[in-house]
């Protein structure tokens, strides 16, 4: 997941960030675009899409998180996105600025 984004000129700041109540899968930044993704997996689509799985609480999480990842890293006047990365099987979709 962290090759798309650096095909796309983001570097990758962090992996698998902890926070308390969570954690953000990845983070990476270009300029002053901050996109923090998370990826979600599934074997098969018979359970549904994997964004079906990020509900309101998870976005919740993600958002506080998000705070918390700013705080930590200094950063500041930066424009947050929120990305999920569906992969389903061998494939791949992302799905840019989600919520």
């Amino acid at each position: 997941m962290a090759r798309h984004y650096e095909r796309l000129g983001y570097v990758v700041v962090a992996r698998n960030f902890h926070f308390r109540g969570g954690e953000l899968d990845l983070v990476a930044i270009r300029g002053r675009d901050l996109v923090i993704c998370e990826v979600k997996a599934r074997a098969s689509s018979s359970h549904g899409s994997p964004a079906e799985s990020v509900t309101r609480t998870k976005q919740s999480r993600m958002r506080k998180g998000a705070v918390v990842f700013l705080r930590s890293a200094g950063l500041s006047g930066v424009k947050i996105r929120f990305d999920v990365a569906c992969v389903l099987g061998t494939e791949l979709e992302v799905i840019t600025d989600a919520f």
